[in-house]
């Protein structure tokens, strides 16, 4: 993961990242799948569709991975938004780049990951491709990394924000805007590769909320859970910026999953804590990312936003 340059951020896996516990984890069974999507039309609306982006995208996963379209280590989820999406439209040609940990410089670079190597996302897109689902960013900004690093024993200390906002600059709002013009550069070459594609980009899901946290059961402060759910409003807005400057749709799936952060009860919960183990679907789990119930919503999201 690659943090804002000059900054206190910190490098390597996070949040929106790949725990290490996936070389133990990644080869679990199945599970019952998630919520099944209306039948689709005897016409396909496309033809070929490639989905690009980081763990949120991938929705990754501890208990259903697959590895059909990329390396084992990207965690991607075998019933993701993007799959489910497919899977509805009947969509004839579909490939699904995401990947744990990726960043925007994945997209034309090779990525590393535990268990094997996923190729440059941009592979995948062709000039046949006309549907395109990018879910990018929080790893670049650094917010990803920050996550872990806002754990602590004592509700009265908050080490995130602390460390980040000294004499009114908060690094990670900086790191937040840095991180923007690279999004954009993303969708620039998504045209270029691809310039008959519909594409859409998509937001982070409401992880933590924007008020007090619920220590103990997420062991942040309230003060370090406001500020993370602050900075998850500031990447998400910086994202729908982007998508009105370069002219792309943007798809708003935070709005709608408020009072469904980590702190909510099981079954009500779209992103999972810090206790590596979900209900939905039940078995181990990435801490802080989409349940089955959160990817589930992402892919209603969409197709909302695709007119289905």
């Amino acid at each position: 993961m690659t943090g804002f340059a000059g900054s206190r951020l910190a490098r390597g896996s996070g949040a929106f990242g790949v725990a290490r516990m996936l070389v133990a984890c990644a080869a679990i069974g199945a599970v019952a799948p998630g919520v099944q999507m209306s039948e689709a039309s005897a016409t396909p609306p496309f033809g070929m569709y490639v989905a690009l982006g980081d763990s949120w995208a991938a929705d990754a996963s501890l208990s259903q991975p697959t590895d059909e379209f990329v390396a084992p280590g990207c965690a991607q989820s075998r019933d993701n938004y993007a799959k489910q999406l497919a899977r509805a439209l009947a969509i004839p040609v579909f490939r699904d780049a995401t990947c744990g940990g990726a960043t925007t410089a994945h997209m034309t670079t090779p990525q590393s990951t535990l268990l094997g190597v996923n190729p440059p996302q941009f592979d995948r897109l062709t000039l046949s491709t006309d549907l395109v689902t990018l879910e990018i960013g929080g790893n670049d900004a650094g917010l990803a990394a920050m996550v872990p690093r806002c754990v602590t024993v004592d509700p009265a200390v908050s080490p995130c924000r602390n460390s980040l906002v000294a004499t009114g600059v908060d690094e990670m709002s900086e790191s937040i805007a840095a991180a923007a013009p690279k999004v954009a550069a993303v969708i620039e070459g998504v045209r270029a590769r691809s310039p008959r594609a519909r594409i859409v980009l998509l937001d982070y899901l409401d992880g933590v909320g924007t008020g007090p946290g619920c220590f103990p059961v997420v062991p942040i402060s309230d003060v370090d859970a406001n500020w993370l759910g602050t900075k998850l409003f500031e990447l998400n807005t910086m994202l729908a910026g982007v998508a009105r400057a370069v002219g792309v749709e943007f798809v708003d799936s935070y709005t709608a999953s408020a009072g469904h952060d980590a702190c909510q009860a099981p079954g009500a919960r779209w992103v999972e804590g810090l206790i590596p183990f979900s209900t939905d679907p039940v078995g181990p789990a990435v801490p802080f990312h989409p349940n089955q119930l959160g990817a589930d919503h992402q892919a209603r999201s969409l197709l909302a936003a695709l007119g289905r």
